[in-house]
């Protein structure tokens, strides 16, 4: 009988100082790559300085104990032990060369299903429990290998399963560092929020039909959903393998196109980066940061999707917002088609869901033999998981039925349900020469704590994950006060370069981005 495990939360062990604080003159909150980096280069920090400075808050904000009078965000899951050990090889470093690797000095949060070398892995399960990879995932390596410091693991929807909330069995409910009574949104929430709130630098999402850009948008972030193809998978915690990609969740379009570069590249690991690989219409490895345009806008001719925002359900507020980004874009010089179509959407949409969650999970686990459980049924059988995943856990391991995702599911690339979507959609945006289509990445503010069923507007669902195509979202405004929306760009495949150039033009024009006020500087 499956167990009804209500929330629940687990504290971090923080690592104790084992010398005294690093005196700095450095303000970690809302910092940006290039700052952080340029103050360690003038000697105004230091690596180690800016990882207790992080540590700091996430003991402050994130973990303080339970009450009225304390703020609880809930996004770590675990703190890595060894982050102030990793500072001070990179303090050592910098002092022997005066010099610092891409991400020299940059604490990094990474979602929980991300293998990690040594670090409990668990994709929110209770079941995963105590489980520590002996490599990392492919992307994870990167950003060590690029200097990196991997300070902690961020809290998800359990198994990936919610666009909607962030809560698992392993640690609890993640909470919107704008306003502690909404959702982050999920899966990649615990991510996000905490990035949001300045408890580390940036970090790593995944995204199956939403997860990086829905938190993102709620969180008043940048995020990333590469081209399929473009990233590794590898070591990653699935839902839908065919569809699953990870990617950059940051305080701003620069900070993302950073990360990219580092994240971006081939591995044999990943057999759907080896078809892609011959699609890439520019090297593999490229500086996105080069594209980092302040009047990229100029010229480029986008649709607007309006059967994402013109709807009954949309927020007005959310309407609002977007009906100002779209002005922002005409007066940056952009050629918008409004309203941009999509023939027989509805009739493709329909067939395009397919996968087996059941199947993707053995696969993963069958490459740890050291994890707790070695196939879904056994987790299953074993209660550990909250009540609200029970309809989709169960389902995955129970008989198919007629009205089920289709399965089983060839990648994006040769599924013909997918090809057939993809194909309609690129003859649509030649039709209109276009370079890009926006909308809004929710037609609606953040739900209440414990809303499962109130209007949410996921608008991410299709038109990325179905097509393989990348997608960003970057803030757009407020509504309701303080509640962030987030304005999404999707381009063709592998043409990252285009949607940076259209984030960072849009992003320093409207200067929407701000950090939550429940969370200032610690004095």
């Amino acid at each position: 009988m499956t167990r009804k495990l209500l929330s629940l939360a687990i504290l971090v062990t923080l690592p104790a100082l084992t010398r005294a604080q690093t005196k700095t003159t450095f303000n970690v909150v809302g910092a940006s790559i290039a700052e952080t980096q340029a103050a360690i280069r003038e000697g105004r920090t230091t690596c180690r300085a800016i990882v207790e400075s992080y540590l700091a808050r996430i003991k402050v904000y994130d973990q303080a104990p339970l009450g009225p009078d304390h703020l609880r965000l809930n996004s770590i899951v675990l703190i890595n032990p060894n982050a102030l050990s990793e500072a001070e090889a990179c303090d050592r470093s910098f002092a022997a060369t005066h010099k610092l690797p891409p991400l020299g000095g940059i604490a990094v949060l990474i979602k929980d299903n991300y293998d990690t070398a040594g670090l409990q892995t668990t994709g929110g399960s209770l079941a995963m429990k105590g489980f520590a990879p002996e490599r990392d995932a492919a992307m994870v390596a990167r950003l060590r290998a690029a200097g990196a410091i991997v300070l902690a693991k961020t809290n998800m929807a359990e198994w990936a399963f919610s666009p909607y909330q962030t809560a698992s069995s392993i640690a609890g409910i993640t909470r919107n560092p704008y306003d502690l009574t909404r959702v982050p949104a999920g899966s990649s929430g615990g991510t996000a929020a905490a990035v949001a709130a300045s408890l580390g630098e940036s970090g790593l999402g995944t995204d199956t039909g939403n997860s990086i850009r829905g938190p993102s948008s709620h969180n008043d972030l940048v995020g990333i959903r590469p081209t399929i193809g473009l990233t590794s998978r590898a070591g990653i915690i699935p839902l839908f393998a065919h569809n699953d990609v990870g990617g950059p969740m940051a305080r701003s379009v620069a900070d993302a196109a950073a990360l990219l570069t580092v994240l971006a590249g081939p591995d044999p690991d990943d057999p759907v980066m080896i078809v892609a690989s011959g699609q890439f219409p520019h090297p593999v490895n490229i500086d996105y940061t080069q594209f980092l345009d302040r009047h990229g806008l100029k010229g480029a001719r986008i649709g607007v999707f309006r059967q994402y925002f013109d709807t009954k359900d949309t927020d007005p507020e959310v309407k609002a917002v977007t009906e100002h980004a779209l002005k922002v874009l005409q007066q940056e010089g952009a050629i918008l088609v409004d309203p941009f179509t999509i023939p027989d959407f509805e009739a493709l949409e329909k067939n395009l869901w397919c996968g087996d969650f059941e199947a993707d999970l053995n696969a993963y686990l069958a490459k740890h033999p050291d994890a707790p459980y070695h196939d879904l049924k056994s987790i299953v059988a074993s209660g550990l998981y909250l009540p609200y995943i029970e309809e989709e856990i169960k389902g995955a391991v129970a008989p198919p039925q007629a009205d089920d995702r289709r399965s089983p599911c060839s990648d994006v690339y040769h599924d013909p349900a997918k090809i057939a979507f993809r194909n309609v959609l690129l003859a649509a945006m030649a039709s209109q020469r276009l370079d890009a289509i926006v909308y809004p990445t929710w037609s609606n503010a953040p739900r209440k704590v414990g809303d499962l069923t109130g209007p949410a507007g996921d608008n991410s669902q299709v038109l990325s994950p179905q097509t393989g195509f990348p997608a960003i979202t970057v803030p757009m405004g407020f509504t309701h006060g303080n509640l962030p929306a987030g304005l999404t760009i999707l381009a063709p495949a592998f043409r990252e370069d285009k949607l940076i150039r259209y984030a960072y033009d849009f992003e320093q024009t409207v200067h929407q981005r701000r950090d939550p006020q429940l969370f200032p500087v610690l004095q």
